[in-house]
């Protein structure tokens, strides 16, 4: 159930309105990063949840993010206000209209025209929001790391949003919800360390003898760091030693019938390629007398004519 409080949990102050930047507070609105995001993998989360603790921790922090997409979209609102009204009352004349909301690389086109200025469900590129953005996997110690990244993720977009204005009121709004997404990941880290043991993820252990191991496939400017070498890891540099390391062959195979078996011995011979002809090609029938025999001195190591 559900209880609605009209009154922001943080106050908006807007001191000019802005179409441009509303278009771009829509990232944190109807981003793959955005409060709408959030708070959809951390409710379905809870639903989920067995542990009466992250249970309870997870509706509190799904409900705040409900909140948070109320502020940002009020900041969208805000901002739009002015040209909200011009394009509703057609104040303005088509070329003149038509250059304020395009004009000074302001990119709100969509969102003016398709929206009318409202908070719409799109990121700032104006993509619809889908529900493709929540990666819940319904596993607590593997969802709590998501749920960090996420908050992460957030933070760092909250304060390339703070970069690009100067309007204080919009600047401490954000400052306000980029600090809450700090105080989430602490939330969650504390959740996932209070899980004992929590690492690897799930119930299954890996492979022993190749959980220390470290493929070094990638040649050239190596750097040794506690990533790849102390008494935790065994590094592995010598490309023979990184193929079939399972003590096989190297080679796929699998078991067939003998009836499919017969099937793609019949399909190997008739797709076979003849690897001693040199068949004409329409490349070869297009090209001029000279450019073949070029060709053809080039394939005997002769001088070309």
């Amino acid at each position: 159930m559900f209880s609605h409080n009209k009154r922001l949990q943080y106050t908006v102050r807007v001191s000019e309105t802005n179409p441009g930047l509303a278009n771009l507070m829509l990232e944190q609105f109807g981003g793959p990063q955005g409060e709408l995001a959030a708070a959809c993998r951390y409710f379905t989360q809870a639903v989920g949840e067995d542990d009466p603790g992250r249970k309870d921790m997870l509706f509190d922090i799904a409900t705040e993010e409900l909140s948070h997409l109320e502020v940002i979209g009020t900041i969208v609102a805000m901002l739009n206000k002015g040209a909200k009204g011009r394009l509703a009352e057609g104040v303005d004349a088509e070329a003149e209209a038509f250059r304020s909301i395009t004009g000074a690389g302001n990119d709100s086109h969509v969102t003016q025209v398709l929206y009318g200025g409202g908070p719409a469900l799109v990121n700032s590129a104006g993509v619809p929001w889908t529900a493709a953005y929540i990666d819940t996997i319904g596993e607590p110690t593997a969802d709590l790391r998501s749920n960090i990244a996420a908050e992460a993720r957030a933070k760092i977009v909250y304060e390339r949003l703070i970069n690009l204005t100067d309007d204080p009121g919009v600047k401490e709004a954000l400052g306000f919800l980029m600090t809450r997404e700090i105080a989430h990941q602490k939330s969650f880290e504390k959740a996932l360390y209070a899980i004992q043991p929590n690492f690897p993820p799930g119930k299954l252990p890996g492979m022993p003898e190749f959980t220390k191991v470290y493929f070094d496939m990638s040649k050239g400017g190596e750097v040794r760091g506690p990533w790849n070498q102390g008494e935790k890891w065994d590094f592995v540099s010598k490309p023979e030693e990184q193929m079939a390391v399972d003590g096989g062959s190297g080679e796929p195979s699998v078991q067939l019938t003998a009836e499919d078996q017969a099937a793609v011995e019949a399909m190997a011979t008739r797709t076979a390629s003849d690897p001693t002809g040199n068949p004409p090609t329409g490349a070869e029938l297009g090209m001029s007398d000279d450019a073949i025999l070029d060709e053809l001195a080039t394939e005997l190591g002769k001088p070309k004519v």
